[in-house]
């Protein structure tokens, strides 16, 4: 039997997961579920759009939900909320607050006999995933993980949000000398300053006060304080023309040694659309948390805790024969 999406949130990433869903074969999307009039939008494969307080009568009909709000007030509120009714599925990213938005789902979701699967995409998600292995391989040693360069979507939400702020977009840098020196070997000890830079482009409202918005912006706690931050104010035109689409990307490399001997470990992702492959990751994560519950695994779950072979479609014979 097909598992039963709902999509909770239709920005980039909501449709990003429409996408995704429509390529799964053992998925049906049953709906969407939007805080906006839903008459007033329109999904790209015709699927029925609901308001979010319609989630209530739609529990026996969906089994597993993904969230595509935004880390920064959507996900903290909404994801414990949710997972006392549903099985749920989110990309919270703020990585700081992950053991505490974990607890929170954990309890909802064990009370409701659901399962919670956070914090999954490409980072957190499968980057962490990465981490982990390499640092079992290599104990000895450091693990580095650039971002960019490209467009954050947590980010560019968080600035959004900043009172004043029109439209966002904000870029990701690594630094390029903090690179070349992990891959020469060094194992150099990098602050988070060190690794990256931010460049917000930014679109003020009409009359804004432009030094409160970009003081807020780079005092922002868990975002932008601990990086040196480049806030550019533009015309929305620009915006537009200059800075439309999505890219993303990263490298996760582990620097370690095996006696007297040197091992360097790089995977490296290049994105040309940071909300579709991420809601391809959550899409991929709904099958296993669905599969998980179905096997009475309840709670919160990050990607350290799902079993690969659930993630994908093709039986365990398949999986042994085309990819051992």
């Amino acid at each position: 039997m097909a598992i039963k999406v709902g999509i909770a949130g239709y920005g980039n990433l909501g449709r990003g997961v429409e996408k995704a869903v429509s390529f799964a074969p053992d998925m049906h999307l049953k709906g969407v579920f939007t805080r906006r009039n839903p008459e007033d939008v329109k999904t790209e494969t015709g699927v029925p759009v609901y308001a979010m307080d319609d989630l209530d009568s739609m529990k026996d009909k969906i089994d597993v939900l993904i969230l595509c709000g935004g880390s920064a007030t959507d996900l903290p509120v909404q994801t414990p909320v949710l997972a006392g009714s549903f099985n749920v599925v989110d990309s919270f990213d703020t990585h700081k607050n992950i053991p505490d938005h974990f607890e929170k789902v954990d309890q909802a979701a064990k009370k409701a006999g659901k399962t919670g699967v956070i914090s999954v995409g490409w980072d957190p998600g499968l980057f962490s995933l990465l981490r982990l292995i390499d640092e079992s391989v290599l104990p000895e040693g450091e693990t580095y993980t650039f971002w960019g360069k490209g467009v954050s979507q947590g980010h560019s939400d968080a600035v959004r949000r900043v009172k004043g702020v029109k439209d966002a977009k904000q870029y990701t840098i690594p630094v390029q000398e903090a690179i070349d020196k992990v891959r020469a070997g060094e194992q150099p000890e990098l602050s988070t300053r060190e690794k990256h830079t931010r460049e917000c482009f930014v679109v003020p409202e009409e009359g804004a006060d432009l030094e409160r918005i970009e003081k807020e912006i780079k005092e922002m706690p868990n975002y932008f304080d601990e990086y040196d931050t480049t806030v550019r104010f533009i015309s929305k035109e620009e915006l537009d023309r200059d800075h439309k689409g999505l890219p993303h990307g990263g490298f996760v490399l582990r620097s370690g040694n095996t006696g007297d001997n040197h091992h360097l470990i790089e995977y490296k992702l290049e994105l040309d659309s940071n909300p579709e492959f991420t809601a391809s990751v959550l899409t991929a994560a709904a099958r296993a948390c669905a599969r998980m519950n179905g096997e009475g695994m309840t709670g919160a779950k990050t990607i350290f805790d799902i079993p690969p072979a659930y993630y994908s479609v093709k039986s365990g014979e398949a999986l042994r024969k085309e990819l051992l």
